[in-house]
């Protein structure tokens, strides 16, 4: 399962993403092999959340990872 994560700074979403099973902070670099595998495994239905823990649905999920690098 994964989540998205705010800024300490400005409490604003962040380019960040929290893996909870591995407890795993991941930046939105294409560049980095957890972020390539996140957005598989979101796109193959893995669980995403908001910032405040609401699961977001596969459309929405896909609609967020639509916007990424």
């Amino acid at each position: 399962m994964y989540q998205l994560t705010k800024s300490n700074r400005t409490n604003e979403d962040t380019p960040f993403v929290y893996d909870t099973l591995r407890q795993l902070t991941i930046p939105f670099d294409p560049d980095n092999t957890d972020y390539a595998n996140f957005k598989k495994e979101v796109l193959a239905g893995a669980e995403l959340q908001d910032a405040d823990g609401n699961v977001m649905t596969q459309s929405e999920t896909d609609a967020f990872i639509a916007t990424l690098p």
